[in-house]
């Protein structure tokens, strides 16, 4: 059983589904989506988050394994793991889930409206109402207390015009009875409540918002469909302020901790309000900006040099109504020393805190679930999705606040975690029974064109209807229309019932991008009987509304363009198969450290055989540099456990001082050379699947004196020092009465534009043991912003209480290291003092950046995965996907994909893990139909094609004189059909004759 229904509830729910696991999905509120459902875009992307996650939603509530009770409270468990007996109380909606059809008559006649819980009650909505267009279950529900019938005996205008009599106003709670083998906690989080925040006039102004209100005022489905104005007189703002840590770092509201999320919010929300009101003036008031993510620095730094967004670092004191203009005049106190300042702006945003929500508090008490002095769930840095009850794990925001990628990263490790409770039960699938595909070669093409809205994501700048209109002239479309929301469940109902009723045969949807949604329409497709092939995708989204946003007509007939070379490509295409493939259940993982070493028993604790490469001779990796965690756990301790535990696994194999030679192979058929140190210490293994986990260095570096100067030391190097006595860095501690640790050395520079996120934390972590070994020693610690995330906040605080300065410096500004007659001094402006001070050093302690690993660009050539920029590898969707890539079958995790702490670490291998289960925990999966073909009679054999595949999937057949494509390895990337002089390779789905007359229509 999973319980809450946002992100990480519904990827929990997805990855146990694909295991072969069925699963009850309990959400509180009437539909699953959660907080993320709220958000417009995401960051650093920008993608709309609605257009994410709504294929997750349709593919939750389609899948036959997930069982989904909404509007539902757990009430009460008893038994153990693998024999939970639960009681759920579902809520009465009203309204008959299993006959309604989602029609939205019944919520056109209803005559009360009542406020808009989506929208923060920004906005009304009826009584009887579906919360959100997308919403799953897509089943309206009646609010009780607003009902005139339930309230007073009056009205039931809904039921008489509802024509399937699925109104129902006896409907009573009932409580399930549930029996379930573990229990997957996700409910989320809460904003902190800014009413209590008084002094920032929330509440008295209605110019003043809270972020997730501002996300809603954003939205193209939001209160003014995306039009940004300023509610108390509807005029766009010229100047607006964001405010941050409202309810964050505050002890004075009992919320000492960060929000985490919060810095990126506030920047993503300031790029896309300027992309609304370009001359809009955004002021965002910061004690830090914690950009500590993937890409973070680079958005931070597109906001303020592309976008104008200006970074104050200041705490606001206060902000007062202006009565003459209903402006509000801000008080801050800068960070720099300077005198107390006022600012008058337009509109305010407070950047509310995340904190944990009174239904996880109730819910962790009726399990039985420990909580920390915060209100999280007490996490293990070294088992992150477990709780304090065997058998029931946890995922995302209610271990404390996080991100979308780490909640996704969070839920897929508990999805394996609680999978692994029932190893020993085979896996069941209830498959999606298709009606047979409909044969219409013989048909003439009738091609059906539905065009999406999006809300206002694409009609605010493309002319729908016209759009629309012009598709329905075209030659051989049958039908045209417009959607709204052409992925909500309701619209893939509306595609499924024309196909029918208008016999159409071939299918183009003019909407957003086939990367996220072409999948979901190809199954509307099959669930019609059509061949899923016979569809084509026209991205009028990121194509048209969002790169000429500012040219709407040209817009506009650039989609017509794309609907026209869509329909004429359509006219054309054919049905294509899918191949069954076998799957070999063993798994290969790459990387020894403790990411590694935590996928692969993960792995072995679903009965896989594993394979485990290292290339040092012991395993362990960076992890063998770390004597203390962050919370002050003994790592050494740790890690020999693990090591015990692989060594000891009778399903993993180690393989040290050994490197992955070569590779070949597809999913779920993997073929790998394992060399050892040996010249005839090799090995060939077979397996479904493979992790990498190669790990990240440590930044070699000259600045500050570094290998100049012994008392110069890289935090790892301290941190030994700290942990091992007897060494002469330890006798060096022993002796300093002054130790400097100097942040960001070699990070966020231009060499390397990112944040490598754990270096702040652990200079905090060295910075208290210093403190405990020695009161009396002075540290030092310069930075350019803390980014103690998420609880890593309360370590900050106890850092600053024992004493510990922290200064910060800019980057144009860096510290200096000298050595004067024989002494160490480093030289920093001082914005506190507004003067260059001089900090006498017996020892300096340099947080040096990560850096990837060397392996990484061999590994990416052989698995054909990317790297980014910086060498890391680069996931298939950063938000949804954090350990996949488009290569199916291989997988990601710990510091090769980007640099995190020890329970990021094993949280993303366990995901890593959990992901590789859905391919292995099954005997077959189909492989891709568009994949490449010859053709015999004009093939020459002359190799062309196989010297360009960069997957290996071509050979020549000597015998028959031919090039031969082995399907099962094709990526279908065409490189080889645009290889061959003699045009002897099609690609299907992109032959010669589609494309040509997509190309003609382009000239048209």
């Amino acid at each position: 059983m999973v319980v809450g229904g946002g992100i990480a509830g519904i990827q929990a729910s997805l990855d146990l589904a694909e295991m072969g696991v069925e699963v009850f999905l309990v959400e509180r509120d009437p539909s699953i989506g959660g907080r993320m459902a709220q958000l417009d875009k995401t960051f650093p992307t920008n993608d709309c988050a609605m257009c994410i996650l709504s294929p997750k939603l349709v593919e939750a509530g389609g899948n036959q394994n997930i069982h989904i009770i909404a509007n539902a409270d757990v009430q009460s468990i008893e038994g153990e793991v693998g024999n939970f007996q639960v009681q759920v109380l579902k809520r009465a909606r009203f309204v008959d889930e299993t006959r309604c059809t989602g029609c939205g008559v019944c919520m056109s006649k209803c005559p009360v409206r009542i406020p808009d819980d989506y929208n923060k009650g920004l906005s009304k909505t009826k009584c009887i109402h579906i919360p959100f267009p997308q919403a799953i279950p897509a089943v309206p529900i009646i609010a009780k207390e607003h009902c005139i019938y339930l309230t007073k005996g009056k009205c039931r205008i809904c039921e008489k015009f509802c024509e399937e009599k699925v109104i129902d106003y006896e409907q009573q709670d009932t409580t399930l009875e549930l029996n379930v083998g573990s229990i997957i906690l996700a409910v989320g989080s809460q904003e902190f409540d800014a009413k209590l925040k008084g002094e920032y006039s929330y509440g008295t102004s209605p110019n003043v918002l809270t972020s997730i209100e501002f996300e809603r005022v954003l939205s193209a489905s939001g209160p003014t469909q995306g039009h940004v104005t300023r509610p108390s007189d509807e005029k766009e703002p010229e100047r607006l302020a964001f405010l941050q840590c409202i309810g964050s770092r505050d002890l004075q509201v009992g919320q000492p901790f960060c929000s985490a999320v919060c810095c990126m919010q506030a920047a993503k929300d300031a790029i896309i309000l300027a992309e609304h009101l370009p001359d809009v003036k955004v002021s965002i008031f910061n004690m830090d900006i914690r950009a500590q993510g993937k890409d973070f620095d680079k958005f931070i730094n597109r906001a303020q040099d592309d976008y104008g967004a200006r970074f104050v670092r200041a705490r606001v004191s206060s902000v007062e109504i202006n009565p003459a203009n209903d402006n509000l005049r801000i008080r801050y106190d800068p960070n720099d020393g300077g005198p107390l300042k006022e600012e008058e702006f337009d509109m305010v945003v407070l950047s509310v805190g995340l904190q944990s929500s009174k239904a996880a508090r109730q819910l962790a008490k009726t399990l039985d679930v420990r909580l920390d002095e915060t209100g999280f769930v007490t996490d293990d840095p070294f088992d992150p999705v477990m709780t304090s009850r065997e058998g029931i794990f946890v995922c995302g925001t209610m271990t404390g606040p996080r991100d979308i990628p780490e909640t996704v990263m969070q839920a897929s490790a508990a999805a394996s975690a609680a999978a692994s409770c029932q190893a020993d039960t085979p896996p069941q699938w209830a498959k999606t029974e298709y009606p047979p595909a409909r044969d219409v070669q013989a048909e003439p093409p009738r091609v059906g064109v539905f065009v999406c809205r999006c809300g206002i994501n694409i009609a605010a700048t493309v002319d729908v209807p016209a759009v629309a209109e012009y598709a329905g002239t075209l030659p051989g479309v049958a039908h045209a229309q417009e959607l709204l929301f052409a992925c909500a469940r309701d619209s893939q109902r509306i595609i499924a019932d024309t196909i029918a009723e208008k016999g159409l045969n071939r299918v183009v949807v003019c909407a957003c991008t086939p990367r996220t949604h072409e999948s979901l329409f190809q199954n509307t497709l099959q669930s019609a009987g059509i061949n899923p092939y016979l569809f084509e995708f026209a991205n009028i989204r990121e194509h048209c509304s969002w790169v000429h946003q500012k040219q709407p007509e040209q817009a506009t007939a650039k989609a017509k363009e794309l609907a026209r070379i869509a329909v004429a490509k359509a006219l054309r295409l054919e049905p294509l198969s899918r191949m069954t493939l076998s799957v070999n259940h063993d798994a290969l993982v790459i990387g020894g450290g403790v990411a590694g070493m935590a996928a692969a028993l993960e792995l072995a604790r679903h009965g896989r055989q594993v394979h485990l490469v290292e290339r040092e001779e012991q395993l362990g990796g960076n992890f063998r540099n770390v004597h203390v965690t962050a919370n002050g756990r003994d790592a050494q301790e740790f890690l020999s456990a693990m090591i015990d535990q692989v060594t000891g696994e009778a399903n993993i194999q180690v393989h040290l001082s050994s490197e992955v030679g070569e590779a070949e192979g597809f999913v779920g058929n993997f073929k790998s050379t394992i060399r050892g140190a040996g010249e005839d210490d090799e090995v060939a293994v077979e397996h479904g699947a493979v992790i990498l986990a190669t790990g990240a260095e440590e930044l070699e570096t000259d600045e500050f004196l570094r290998g100049q100067d012994p008392r110069v030391l890289t935090l790892r190097e301290l941190e030994e020092a700290l942990g091992v006595d007897g060494s002469a860095s330890a006798d060096m501690l022993d002796q300093a009465r002054s130790v400097v640790l100097i942040q960001c050395v070699g990070s966020r520079c231009d060499e390397r534009p990112y944040c490598s996120r754990i270096c702040c934390n652990k200079s905090i972590k060295n910075a208290l043991k210093l403190k405990q070994r020695n009161p009396e020693t002075n540290v030092y610690v310069l930075y350019r912003d803390v980014r103690a995330y998420g609880l890593h906040e309360l370590a900050y605080r106890e850092a600053r209480e024992q004493g510990v300065l922290f200064v910060r410096y800019d980057e144009d500004a860096k510290p200096q290291v000298t050595c004067d007659d024989g002494g160490l001094n480093v030289h920093v402006f001082d914005p506190v003092l507004r003067r260059k001070i001089t900090i006498p050093a017996d020892l300096i302690g340099l947080a040096v950046g990560v850096v990837a690993s060397v392996a990484n660009k061999a590994m990416s050539q052989m698995w054909k995965v990317p790297l980014n920029s910086e060498g890391f590898f680069l996931e298939a969707h950063v938000k949804l996907r954090p350990v996949d890539f488009a290569t199916d079958g291989v997988f990601v995790c710990g510091l090769a994909h980007y640099p995190k702490d020890v329970s990021e670490s094993v949280a993303q291998a366990r995901a890593a893990a959990g992901r590789a289960m859905t391919v292995l925990s099954k005997d077959s999966i189909e492989a891709e139909g568009k994949v490449s073909q010859v053709r015999n009679d004009r093939c020459a054999a002359c190799g062309a094609c196989v010297a360009v595949c960069p997957f290996g999937a071509i050979e020549i057949d000597d015998a028959e004189g031919v090039a031969k494509v082995n399907e099962t390895l094709c990526k279908g990337c065409g490189a080889c059909s645009a290889t061959c002089r003699s045009g002897a390779i099609d690609l299907r789905g992109f032959r010669d004759e589609q494309l040509v007359a997509a190309i003609e229509a382009v000239m048209v």
